[in-house]
């Protein structure tokens, strides 16, 4: 399984916004996932059309398939968008489904994870 990531901060520019990518994709990689790319502007990823690669920086995660990978992830990424008083955003995109995480509450966030990752599961 495949998912784009798309990971904004307000006032971020270019060279923030690769940082911020360097970072998070840096925490992915300590989890189960089989690999963490980096997408360039321009080159547009499979699943790519709910994310603007050029206003957001951007990550191609693959994924072994199992559910409870993909749940730590989720709740990794969840965690990063909170960890700042920065306004964060992250955009995850599996197929035709797509999550965004913002500045919902802690329940609202766990709840649209866990239908997420149920949507992905069945398919």
């Amino acid at each position: 399984m495949q998912m784009l990531i798309g990971i904004a901060e307000g006032g971020a520019d270019a060279e923030r916004l690769d940082y911020l990518i360097h970072g998070v994709r840096s925490e992915l990689l300590q989890l189960e996932v089989d690999a963490v790319e980096p997408v360039r502007a321009g080159v547009p990823p499979p699943g790519s059309a709910a994310v603007d690669v050029a206003a957001m920086g951007a990550l191609l995660v693959s994924l072994g398939g199992s559910a409870e990978s993909l749940t730590q992830m989720m709740t990794a990424l969840r965690s990063w968008v909170g960890r700042t008083p920065a306004a964060r955003m992250i955009e995850m995109t599996v197929g035709d489904r797509t999550l965004r995480l913002s500045d919902a509450s802690l329940a609202q966030q766990d709840r649209m994870i866990d239908e997420f990752v149920t949507a992905i599961r069945e398919g």
